[in-house]
């Protein structure tokens, strides 16, 4: 390991820490002033090799250093890390991007109240992603301003007042991409199915949704008002849309969402244990 000062240590290399180091270092931040932490020899080694940061397997005292800690681990696999990092870190912002975990239990295990919660998505990694956020009451504002301008080459974002909010925003934005992927998929089978290729099919589905995406985020309307634009009566897009509706799909979606919220809020209570 360097001698380097630390700024910044993840503790877990995976997908998501990738992506937020990736928009540090695009930043401007130095990779020689970020610590990651993860007992994987090739991921160590692959984020050393990409991105030029430096790597340890296990928390030693250089981890003190750092002001910010970014929780990028298993849920699961939380309590163990805590247990060796929490005597390391007590002067650190704690941030998380662990799903489930609330910070009254990781507050009780780190032995401080100074963290922020996250809920991101994967579409992060291509810089297109969507994190809410929750801070303790113990963060500060200048704090606050430090987690965002880590989390906006990311993508957007969304702070919440309540933490229970996050278990919302789980079900809405965090398993979100796969619901996309879901329709993605339903589309391709679809264009098999009247004698497009899958290749045709995802080629379609995907420039669709990237162009419906751009317009209901650009158009000053409504989703609603857009969809009636595109529905004429008696029309294809209004047979599609009263076979979905016959079929209850959006009452089967708005369900689907809160089963996530619900199992969100059962994660926590099962990992706070």
């Amino acid at each position: 390991m360097s001698t380097s000062t630390i700024d910044i240590a993840f503790i877990g290399g995976g997908n998501m820490a990738t992506a937020i180091i990736g928009g540090l270092l695009r930043q401007g931040r130095a990779a020689q002033r970020i610590l990651v932490i993860d007992p994987v020899a090739e991921q160590r080694q692959r984020l050393h090799d990409t991105l030029g940061v430096q790597t340890a397997a296990a928390a030693d005292a250089t981890v003190s250093q750092a002001a910010t800690i970014v929780w990028a681990v298993k849920p699961q696999q939380f309590k163990d890390a805590a247990s060796t990092s929490a005597p390391l870190t007590h002067g650190a912002l704690h941030y998380s991007v662990m799903a489930g975990l609330r910070t009254d239990d990781m507050a009780r295990l780190l032995g401080t109240p100074r963290i922020v919660r996250a809920m991101p998505n994967t579409p992060a990694l291509v810089g297109q992603g969507m994190t809410g956020l929750f801070a303790r009451p113990e963060v500060n504002a200048a704090e606050r301003a430090a987690v965002q301008a880590m989390v906006e080459p990311t993508g957007q974002h969304l702070w919440v007042d309540r933490e229970a909010d996050l278990d919302a925003v789980t079900a809405l934005s965090g398993s979100g991409p796969a619901y996309v992927f879901y329709f993605i998929e339903a589309m391709m089978a679809a264009a098999q199915d009247m004698g497009l290729s899958a290749e045709q099919g995802r080629l379609l589905a995907q420039a669709t949704f990237a162009g419906a995406t751009a317009l209901a985020t650009q158009s000053p309307d409504s989703p609603a008002v857009l969809r009636e634009r595109v529905t004429s009566k008696g029309g294809t897009t209004y047979a599609a849309l009263t076979h979905l509706e016959a079929a209850g799909v959006k009452a089967a979606f708005v369900a689907a969402m809160r089963a996530a919220q619900q199992r969100a809020g059962e994660l926590g209570d099962e990992f706070g244990r």
